[in-house]
């Protein structure tokens, strides 16, 4: 059996080792983006200098010889479901008896007059690393519209070298579409103090060329012209699907799948940020364009495929409790479960920020049952197993703060904030609990067995 995979990402990578490692079929994997599996999440530091290419590449290259996993670079330009054959832009047909599609995304872009000119790109692919690496030779000031994760990761990059920026936030707090009231103000104050001169409430309207087909201007919705040569459009990403339009696969926005992963076209499966679930599990959307859900999808495509070739059973993809990670500038954050800017009534939250204004923690509960629902952390570490077990096991608001040491996962000799966490709870509930002194690896060990905490 020939399983190939579309796809160099964390999706189609993951599938391919999980493959090898249920099987001996043979594997090709396809990628026009780059020769090798790199870690997509640290481009920025490349940028940075912090980081080569190469140090982003968990696999050295002896790895795809030795585990058996061919690998090709190549544009794929159709996919022909009928001959079960990907043509690529080169001219040259590769057959498959399993197709796996796990071709990620692509930037968006919403029309803007002047989004092709030269000095505009998105912050996605290799591609785009190089691109803003080339127009950054003489750069005096970069605009960057959208007020996301990748825009704030590039505004890090060229704050790193000296580069003003101006950052354009359609809303009216950053990224008040995830992050609670409070949370958004202290990334809105955190950008300041690192000197980007950001415009809330302020939105793209043109871009506009010089005779050389160069960026040399934008115009915004306010009438304000801000003179630039380079625009990052970071407004989000689509799944990278135009290529399968006239193919016999269903598309929505993305790869529309079932719960294994399988695609409406025998033989053919979707994972990753171009797949599309028909049904997602409750609390999920159809799709989630995240590095931990590319790597959880990879898995489990990856025993499916196996399965449908062995004709055993297949796994259903349950990505479980929602969890992410993410940095802005030098403040870390997570999320562990349900954590809403516009919460239900019935949600209620315990929210703690340093005096200093560069950390807080935020524990989300249900009113009526006093069920644990979620946590968000900035500046923060808290451990992912204890949070989601919590979570997972509904447990009490009150349990769950007294043993709030078993989360902290900041290394040691860093301050304690448990304790004013109890405390605000105390002040807010009227209650006296008490903060239970158990920490360190052991306490959590014997947690997470099942030990009384």
């Amino acid at each position: 059996m020939h399983i190939v995979i579309l796809g160099n990402g964390i999706a189609g990578i993951t599938a391919a080792r999980h493959i090898r490692k249920l099987s001996d079929h043979q594997i090709t994997v396809i990628s026009a983006e780059s020769d090798y599996f790199f870690s997509r999440t640290a481009l920025m530091y490349i940028y940075m200098g912090h980081m080569r290419l190469e140090d982003t590449q968990p696999y050295e290259p002896w790895f795809w010889e030795k585990n058996r996993i061919d690998l090709v670079r190549g544009y794929v330009e159709e996919v022909n479901t009928d001959q079960k054959g990907l043509i690529l832009s080169d001219g040259r047909t590769i057959n498959y008896d399993k197709l796996l599609l796990a071709c990620g995304s692509k930037s968006n872009k919403f029309g803007w007059p002047g989004q092709d000119l030269k000095g505009v790109h998105g912050m996605y692919s290799l591609q785009d690393l190089e691109a803003i690496e080339y127009c950054s030779d003489d750069l005096e000031k970069a605009v960057i519209v959208g007020g996301g994760l990748i825009g704030i990761e590039l505004a890090e990059m060229f704050h790193s070298r000296h580069i003003p920026v101006t950052f354009l936030v359609r809303e009216d707090s950053f990224w008040n579409i995830v992050l609670p009231k409070e949370e958004s103000e202290m990334v809105n104050r955190h950008i300041l103090e690192n000197g980007i001169d950001l415009r809330l409430q302020t939105e793209l309207k043109e871009i506009w060329g010089n005779k050389g087909g160069r960026v040399k201007m934008v115009l915004t919705n306010k009438g304000e012209k801000i003179p630039c040569q380079f625009v990052g459009l970071t407004v989000g990403v689509s799944p990278n699907v135009e290529f399968l339009h006239f193919s016999n696969i269903e598309l929505g926005k993305g790869i529309l799948v079932d719960e294994h992963l399988r695609t409406n076209v025998p033989d053919v499966y979707a994972a990753g940020d171009c797949a599309e679930l028909r049904n997602p599990p409750p609390g999920r959307r159809p799709i989630e364009a995240v590095w931990y859900v590319g790597r959880m999808m990879g898995e489990t495509v990856a025993h499916n495929i196996v399965a449908d070739i062995e004709g055993t059973a297949p796994v259903v993809y349950d990505p479980g409790i929602w969890f992410n990670s993410a940095k802005f500038f030098d403040i870390e954050y997570q999320v562990y479960g349900t954590v809403l800017p516009n919460p239900p009534d019935n949600h209620r939250s315990i929210y703690w920020e340093h005096p200093e204004g560069r950390k807080s923690i935020r524990i989300v509960y249900d009113k009526d049952s006093n069920a644990v629902l979620g946590f968000n952390l900035m500046g923060v570490r808290y451990r992912s197993e204890v949070c989601l077990k919590w979570i997972g096991e509904k447990a009490n608001i009150e349990e769950v703060l007294q043993n709030l040491g078993l989360a902290n996962f900041d290394p040691e000799f860093y301050k304690e904030y448990e304790a004013e966490v109890v405390a605000l709870y105390n002040q807010q509930s009227g209650r006296n609990l008490q903060l239970k002194r158990k920490r360190g690896l052991s306490a959590v060990i014997d947690f997470l067995q099942g030990s009384n905490a």
